[in-house]
């Protein structure tokens, strides 16, 4: 019985050491969200901190379209980061342990 629960404490430490691992990486890992075939185009991490935007020239003009265009980005973005975490730290995870990510 002590070995089975020895055993289960290495192999917790492990799982955290692994999702660590994994977070660190996706907070090195950039994704790409745009909108209006990257009229306006934002760069993240996968835990949603914000790199670059780069916007054309062509939008500058119109400011409620350039609003538009700037959110649908943002939203892209996150759940291009949200995608990739999520397929990223699926094989940490026993089938079924839901993650607050």
């Amino acid at each position: 019985m002590k070995g089975g629960m020895g055993n289960m404490m290495k192999q917790a430490q492990m799982m955290q050491a692994n999702m660590q691992k994994a977070q660190a990486e996706l907070a090195a890992t950039e994704v790409e969200g745009s909108a209006s075939n990257g009229l306006v185009k934002i760069t993240t991490t996968c835990n949603h901190d914000i790199k670059r935007v780069q916007i054309d020239d062509s939008v500058m003009d119109d400011k409620e379209t350039l609003e538009d265009l700037l959110l649908i980005a943002l939203k892209d973005a996150k759940a291009k980061a949200e995608a990739t975490a999520s397929a990223r730290m699926s094989g940490l995870v026993p089938a079924g342990f839901k993650l607050p990510f």
